[in-house]
């Protein structure tokens, strides 16, 4: 749980470092390109997804590439590391309200509490930081704005899998709807590359290759493991510890001053989260993070 938790905790700061050279567009495109080919390995023995089945995949893969990560990626691209880490925290809270409304149960007064504390966390940490002039604050409330989309994108990507996954696996649905959502973003990353100049480090290539495999890939199957190996309520505490290492790292790695603000902010989304997910065991099952 440790290892899972640092490694998703990571995944936004060493996306920040890839940016550096690289794109949001590209860097998605480059990290797919890994983990597909890897997906696809994990599928060997597993339930074929039947011709059916493929629109949904590929439904699923726009929404949770071509929406979700790409937003994520220009997300992070326009926030400090460490505000981008701390409102990613808040997929779990959409994924308790989105699972709710698909199982047409009523959002209860506790997950309504839980949504508020979160938004009220995300407003503090978008204005909290980078107060040095208008254009950095400009910037970060589009960045904030960006990582909330993504958020949501990949929250309902998450809820709307879940009767593929049951059907066929969570391998072959990951692989296929990777898939489908990579070929999507194809076009527009090789629009950027006509657009934007790009430079190709190997810091980037070793940026693109860590989401790949050990955020995307490894990540989602040591997320299966430990769900079959620990009891769900203490596999959740992932959620609450891949933040705090997120933004440790972000402090370490970038500098990221952590004002009265934004500490407050991240008191709130934590709340939040903690109120929301409560009682939502099941949905909290269905959640790895990336």
């Amino acid at each position: 749980m440790l290892v899972l938790a640092l490694m998703w905790g990571l995944s936004i700061p060493v996306t920040k470092l890839g940016l550096v050279t690289v794109p949001p567009l590209t860097l998605t495109a480059m990290r797919f390109a890994v983990a597909v080919p890897l997906l696809f390995l994990f599928t060997l023995g597993q339930p074929r997804l039947r011709l059916r089945a493929l629109p949904h995949a590929a439904a699923l893969g726009v929404l949770g590439i071509g929406v979700g990560q790409v937003a994520q990626a220009f997300g992070i691209a326009g926030t400090a590391a460490s505000v981008g880490t701390i409102i990613s925290a808040t997929i779990p809270v959409f994924v308790v309200v989105f699972a709710a409304r698909r199982l047409r149960q009523p959002v209860s007064g506790r997950q309504q509490l839980g949504l508020l504390a979160a938004f009220a966390g995300i407003a503090l940490v978008a204005f909290g930081h980078g107060q040095d002039g208008g254009t950095i604050l400009a910037s970060t409330v589009s960045g904030a704005a960006w990582m909330l989309l993504s958020a949501l994108a990949i929250a309902f990507y998450y809820v709307w899998s879940v009767e593929l996954t049951e059907a066929y696996g969570t391998a072959p649905v990951a692989a296929w709807s990777t898939l489908f959502g990579f070929l999507a973003l194809l076009p527009w990353a090789g629009w950027e590359l006509w657009q934007v100049p790009i430079h190709i480090t190997a810091q980037a290539v070793g940026v693109a290759v860590y989401l790949g495999v050990m955020v995307s890939v490894a990540g989602l199957f040591l997320w299966l493991h430990v769900l079959r190996t620990v009891p769900a309520p203490v596999a959740a505490g992932v959620q609450y510890l891949q933040p705090v290492f997120g933004i440790a790292a972000a402090s370490l790695m970038f500098g990221d001053r952590l004002g009265l603000l934004f500490a407050a902010g991240v008191v709130l989304i934590l709340g939040g989260l903690t109120i929301a997910v409560a009682g939502s065991r099941k949905a909290e099952e269905a959640v790895p993070h990336e």
